[in-house]
């Protein structure tokens, strides 16, 4: 058990790596100054590593853990300490770039969130958003022998993953804020349907990640990848054209 949970382990630690990839090549460089929202930026360290990519960038952050937001404020982030299912405490179409990364699973109000991305985005801005898939072959398999998914085994308060002996902190105790729990997680025709229906465009989709085999397959058959990145636009005119396709 222990030589599994190593490789998997192994497995997540490349799958991460590749997902951040995904998220920066997602980035679209800019030669005047945007306004970047870090929605969960934690200490700010992977916030700063955006604006690099971007290039001029006034960096925001939304953080409900008040020592993390400190930390980030120390980077020169503005940090607005607010819960996430909440509205955001800033103006309509006032932001260029929205992130979250890890984010959407924990929230309990995602209409809400995908809204307030929506209402505060300038059009043509665009959002990027990174989470775990419910259908990934690795939860698939989970489920088929009646155990917690990986990716909805974070869920007591008391210990870090139940439910699931080959979760990388089975049997952990919880000592991070509650807010870490997993709440929903989408699998990959319900991400892109639910920022369809709020009014975004998505214009890029990928998966990183594929266990048991190499990640070049999470590029082939991103329905079963382990993590989903999706990029969606907010529109320049007043009316959508909805399309489900891939």
């Amino acid at each position: 058990m222990a030589q599994l949970k190593a490789w998997l382990e192994t497995l997540f630690r490349q799958a991460v790596e590749d997902y951040k990839k995904a998220i920066l090549r997602c980035l679209e460089a800019s030669y005047h100054e945007v306004i970047l929202l870090d929605c969960g930026c934690d200490d700010g360290e992977w916030t700063v590593t955006l604006a690099g990519r971007v290039g001029p960038t006034r960096l925001l952050g939304i953080e409900m853990v008040a020592e993390r937001g400190c930390l980030a404020r120390e980077k020169e982030i503005e940090v607005i300490g607010s819960d996430l299912n909440k509205p955001f405490a800033l103006p309509d179409n006032s932001l260029d770039i929205i992130h979250a990364n890890q984010v959407i699973e924990h929230l309990a109000d995602t209409d809400n969130f995908i809204k307030e991305i929506r209402r505060t985005l300038k059009p043509g801005g665009y959002a990027i958003i990174c989470t775990e898939n419910l259908a990934s072959w690795h939860n698939i398999f989970a489920l088929t022998l009646g155990w917690q998914p990986f990716s909805l085994a974070n869920v007591c308060e008391t210990k870090w993953q139940i439910g699931n002996p080959l979760g990388l902190q089975s049997g952990q105790p919880m000592i991070n804020p509650k807010s870490w729990q997993h709440l929903r997680v989408f699998a990959y025709r319900g991400l892109k349907e639910v920022f369809i229906e709020h009014g975004l465009e998505v214009i890029h989709y990928e998966g990183s990640g594929y266990y048991p085999l190499p990640n070049t397959f999470s590029k082939l058959d991103p329905r079963h990848a382990a993590f989903l990145t999706i990029k969606v636009r907010k529109p320049l005119n007043k009316v959508l054209q909805k399309s489900f396709g891939r």
